[in-house]
């Protein structure tokens, strides 16, 4: 019966003409001008230089308007003048954005790599967690438009890449999840074409990660005092050992109530952290069929996303990978178990491009999650070799097409190509419409606003928690219209290395009120709302009425 109504769903949404959709960067106009730095441009020696930076969408200052924090690298050679720091520009709400990076106190230069965020003392100010080649860094927002560096116990200099605070014991508190890519040391790094791991298509370049020592991941419990406590080995994440991790996703993948962690790991099989509610988590990721792709084998897997794309009341995960390897997109059949869906939903193609940021949402609002990713190439030197392959990437959008197939939209914008990295989802300008923030890898980053023409409405959530952790990290939202259910969480961490906005966006189409909102908090607890406005933001804070705000 399932199989039938979605070839109906399929036919139906075949015959809808895609809307009109524009896209404009608007970074240059919006103020977001400053160059990311991340190794020598025209060619890359070590592999340090090639995996880019993150970007995040957050409202540091809690005024309503979404912030940019732009993760900035470093480079080999030495600096003439001072080494740059990573960026943070405050939203002006005039559609432009001033730097106040220094007078923040962001100060930390170096090999950023990966960004998320999360309230982790419940103070009502959103704080920062910023991963590195070498030391990562905890900032404190001290409320005052300020930040100051915590103290956070790191047993040695890694290489961090992903990262995502959760509650993952369900106390009301919120600890981090970090991964960590390879053991790497400069003084004794090959050089390129030194050993078949430096060759891509006859062309020597630099190596890795294949031949290099992996690492493991790390779990870091709140004290509830401002400090935290490393438990990787008693959590059982440090089992999983030998591991290339780059992008981190969380999610409840089984429906059980609790926050289980995804990583997308490089040329080796991605992991899947089940939560056992007891404080600890076991690694299913080859049983439950996200490990490998549909052929069974490893992929280069980079960023991460999740969404219920098909509407069957399960989250679903997509992963960008490697150029010559297609995306893979698990859907996820009940109670957490995969299949790589990717070749039938039409994901499959494009393999000449390299993925990094990914993440899904609705440019069209008409209540199905659609699907974008940013590409770019890691050897800048195939541009000089002639392979039929490019250093610069166009991005990619596809639109749902009823739950069961996704088409690609293009524009000239997306057609532009770029090196991009880290991408993030939020709604910037509070029109209703999610839009979008690339850290290009040794150029300014790019601001994307799609604006759709369908007419369709929207209904954005912002949850507060009060038992729960503040910033409701792990809340389920169940958004019913009609016939129509939605489900999203909030989350910290994902797409590659990025945050995105902790408010939850949903399109409803035609409907013109949410017949009912539905959160799961993360401590377990169940609150309904019904017969509430579109077109408008949601606040609703645990234990206490909603409000509506234009």
């Amino acid at each position: 019966m399932r199989r039938t109504l979605g070839i109906i769903a399929v036919a139906a949404a075949l015959c809808v003409e895609p809307p009109q959709l524009s896209v404009s960067d608007l970074a240059g106009k919006a103020g977001l001008a400053a160059k990311t730095v991340f190794g020598d441009e025209t060619s890359k020696k070590y592999i340090l230089e090639t995996t880019g930076g993150g970007a995040a969408f957050i409202d540091y200052d809690n005024d309503g308007l979404l912030d940019v924090f732009i993760v900035n690298g470093s480079r080999l050679e030495p600096f003439r003048q001072e080494a740059p720091a990573s960026f943070l520009y405050r939203n002006q709400g005039n559609g432009t954005f001033q730097d106040v990076t220094r007078n923040a106190g962001l100060t930390k230069s170096g090999w950023g790599q990966g960004v998320c965020a999360g309230d982790y003392n419940n103070d009502g100010h959103l704080d920062l967690f910023v991963t590195y080649w070498g030391r990562n860094v905890l900032y404190r927002n001290l409320g005052n438009g300020k930040f100051t560096v915590a103290d956070l116990p790191q047993s040695r200099a890694r290489w961090s890449s992903g990262c995502a605070f959760l509650d993952y014991d369900r106390d009301g508190r919120l600890d981090l999840f970090v991964s960590n890519y390879v053991d790497f040391d400069l003084k004794t790094a090959t050089p390129p074409g030194a050993n078949p791991f430096c060759q891509f298509r006859g062309l020597s370049v630099n190596c890795g990660p294949r031949g290099l020592k992996g690492e493991s991941n790390i779990l870091y419990r709140n004290n509830g005092d401002g400090t935290f406590i490393d438990i990787s080995e008693a959590a059982g994440i440090a089992v999983a050992a030998g591991n290339f991790g780059l992008g981190v996703l969380t999610g409840d993948f089984d429906n059980d109530g609790w926050p289980d962690v995804y990583v997308a790991n490089d040329t080796n099989a991605s992991l899947l952290f089940h939560n056992k509610h007891d404080g600890t988590f076991e690694e299913i990721g080859v049983l439950a069929g996200c490990a490998y792709n549909s052929d069974g084998k490893e992929t280069s897997g980079m960023g991460v996303a999740a969404a219920d794309y098909d509407g069957d009341g399960w989250l679903d995960i997509f992963k960008t990978n490697f150029s010559d390897e297609a995306a893979s997109l698990y859907r996820n059949g009940g109670q957490g178990m995969f299949a790589d869906a990717a070749q039938e939903a039409g994901v499959a193609k494009n393999q000449q491009w390299l993925g990094w940021g990914c993440g899904f949402l609705d440019f069209d609002n008409d209540g199905w999650p659609d699907l974008f990713l940013v590409n770019g190439h890691v050897y800048p030197e195939i541009d000089r070799a002639k392979l039929g392959l490019s250093y610069r990437q166009p991005k990619m959008l596809y639109r749902n097409a009823g739950g069961q197939r996704f088409e690609e939209v293009n524009s000239p914008v997306l057609n532009t190509p770029s090196p991009s990295r880290g991408a993030a989802f939020g709604d910037y300008d509070n029109d209703g419409q999610v839009d979008i923030v690339i850290n290009n890898m040794g150029e300014a980053p790019s601001l994307l606003r799609l604006k759709g023409a369908s007419g369709n409405h929207w209904v954005r959530i912002r949850l507060t928690g009060t038992v729960s952790n503040r910033s409701a990290i792990g809340a389920r939202v169940t958004c019913v219209t009609g016939k129509r259910r939605q489900i999203d969480e909030v989350r910290s961490g994902g797409s590659y290395l990025s945050q995105n906005d902790l408010r939850l966006h949903f399109g409803v189409g035609s409907a013109r009120r949410i017949d009912l909102l539905e959160i799961r908090w993360p401590n377990g607890a169940v609150e309904r709302h019904a017969n509430l406005p579109v077109d408008r933001q949601i606040n609703l804070t645990e234990g206490a009425a909603s409000r509506a705000d234009r």
